[in-house]
């Protein structure tokens, strides 16, 4: 049985599409980043860097043995390969999959990130790195953009981990200061992948444990002023 230690951001939004497109069993355990719950032991003993999402899969192919996974990228390439789901199965194909997936874990999430912090989130404004994020972000969308205008339906062809990985930066798009309408083969995409009945019942499911914004004045300081001291 595998156990996902979750909670509701994009980074674990691209989990649960996954487990849900792939029909698996799966035991979920909440990480309430807001609380702290990243500093666990238990937890640093999975994922090191503090951060959702974290998998841990007592494969009974290697007995006694557990996997333990951190970064949301490794785990949906673990998860791919483990159920021969969701990548292709011939080397260009898988290529162009990884690349995409790798765009996201190195492009879209980090910067997307930033946007978010100095958006919605830093104490004061810094009309600088807003305008630096928000329009880096915007060069990103056109680059998913135009390779959508000619790729499809998904990025890859058929519906894969890119997909998976992709999406969830996308959902708040509105906060990042982008609009889709200025993305058009963007927003096709986004549908296509939002009417998805797993991507919903991920969705439905983030919503069951949680609606309230994971940034307020008391978890602040937790999740922004870290340094090499919180390595413990």
């Amino acid at each position: 049985m595998m156990e996902l230690y979750y909670w509701t951001t994009p980074n674990g939004h691209k989990i649960t599409m996954f487990m849900e497109e792939a029909g698996l069993d799966y035991v979920m355990k909440l990480i309430d980043i807001r609380k702290g719950d990243q500093f666990n032991p238990e937890f640093l003993s999975i994922a090191p860097n503090n951060r959702i999402p974290a998998l841990v899969d007592d494969d009974p192919s290697v007995p006694g043995q557990k996997i333990n996974i951190f970064e949301s990228g490794a785990i949906l390439l673990y998860l791919a390969e483990k159920t021969g789901k969701y990548i292709p199965q011939d080397l260009k194909g898988r290529v162009e999959c990884l690349k995409w997936l790798f765009w996201q874990m190195g492009g879209l999430g980090p910067m997307a990130g930033q946007n978010h912090h100095f958006v919605q989130y830093a104490p004061e404004p810094v009309p600088y790195a807003i305008d630096r994020y928000v329009r880096e972000t915007s060069r990103l969308y056109g680059v998913l953009n135009k390779h959508l205008s000619h790729a499809g339906p998904f990025i890859c062809g058929d519906y894969s981990i890119a997909d998976m990985a992709i999406y969830p930066w996308i959902v708040p798009h509105e906060k990042q200061r982008q609009n889709l309408a200025e993305f058009p083969a963007l927003k096709v995409w986004f549908e296509r992948v939002q009417q998805r009945p797993a991507t919903e019942r991920a969705y439905a499911l983030a919503r069951s444990i949680n609606t309230a914004p994971n940034v307020n004045e008391s978890s602040r300081d937790l999740l922004f002023n870290q340094d090499a001291k919180t390595v413990k």
